[in-house]
């Protein structure tokens, strides 16, 4: 792989790839084009010339570095609390999630306790971008406490490598069960995926990336060595997802439970993505058994039958027809 910063381009010998920065930041990190300009200006510390917006772009980008920060701070706080809790560590090992991976993941705790962070934040108390953050939460009264208490961390990552929110699931008892972060500056449910960061080599090489619903999904593949998996973050697909996807990998499988809630969320996700669609892509359908999950049908049947699960996928078009001839008579 060789770059030429003179002429402005670089060229891969083994896969033929090459271009220019522009375009390497669009296949790389599956950007657009308008999106690739502005994340490598601001790489540099410009800021893509907009009318009469050229003074806001400006902030924008200082509060989204703030907030950024401040997260990566967080995640790093509790990454080495979950070194200190046991309850954290065995709900992992019994998940099968070993040290290795959930380093590669950044998985982390948060402590029981409504202060913890002031730990490492000394201005707790009237830091304002921990509360846009989504890390603190202002009561009424004005007293702050933290969102996130006695729960497993998964820091959720951006196509640049920024930490931009978190999901937590609550160890014991206790609802909900699994809580994100709030909707912020850097951070938007119906937009991100959760492990498409970690997964972008693995789907680069094979054209095909899965599609599961929540952390867990993903983490628990990942010691099976299914490394193209990414999740939604709580939420239905959207079309941004759609989009995100079709520019990362040729052949989007959605992975979904085979009870009627996954079924309706198939659909759902095959109608969101029909305009977006273009020649040479494809979407598949794969049913999980009922009550069964990725990483059990690999622990009881093997790595191959989950395989085979991926193959016998049912193409978009079939799962289109199915849905609107339900209860017709087509003869």
């Amino acid at each position: 792989f060789t770059v030429s910063p003179t002429k402005q381009f670089y060229h891969c010998f083994g896969c033929g790839a090459h271009g220019t920065a522009i375009s390497f930041m669009m296949e790389y990190h599956g950007l657009g084009f308008v999106e690739a300009v502005k994340d490598l200006a601001a790489r540099t510390g410009m800021t893509v010339p907009a009318a009469e917006q050229s003074g806001f772009a400006h902030e924008a980008h200082t509060v989204t570095a703030q907030l950024t920060d401040v997260l990566a701070a967080a995640a790093r706080y509790f990454k080495d609390s979950l070194r200190g809790s046991e309850d954290a560590i065995r709900y992992l090992k019994g998940r099968g999630v070993s040290g290795e991976i959930a380093a590669r993941f950044g998985i982390g705790y948060a402590p029981a306790g409504w202060q913890n962070l002031e730990a490492i934040f000394p201005d707790y108390a009237n830091d304002a971008t921990l509360v846009e953050a989504g890390l603190v939460i202002r009561a009424e009264e004005g007293r702050r406490y933290d969102r996130f208490r006695d729960r497993v961390m998964f820091p959720i990552v951006s196509t640049r490598g920024d930490i931009i929110g978190f999901g937590g699931r609550v160890l014991g008892q206790g609802e909900p069960k699994y809580l994100n972060s709030p909707e912020t500056p850097v951070f938007e449910k119906g937009r991100e995926l959760y492990g498409l960061f970690q997964a972008r080599r693995a789907i680069r090489v094979a054209y095909r990336v899965i599609v599961r619903a929540g952390y867990m999904a993903v983490v628990a593949l990942a010691p099976h060595g299914v490394a193209k998996t990414v999740a939604t973050l709580g939420t239905a697909t959207t079309p941004f997802h759609v989009q995100k996807l079709l520019r990362q990998a040729d052949h989007v499988t959605f992975c979904f439970d085979g009870d009627a809630a996954g079924q309706r969320a198939g659909l759902r996700a095959a109608l969101r993505a029909l305009p977006l669609l273009e020649p040479g892509r494809s979407l598949r359908f794969a049913l999980l058994p009922a009550g069964q999950d990725p990483d059990d049908l690999v622990r009881s049947k093997g790595l191959a039958a989950f395989e085979a699960l991926l193959a016998s996928a049912e193409p978009l078009i079939e799962l289109l027809w199915r849905s609107e001839t339900s209860g017709i008579d087509t003869s």
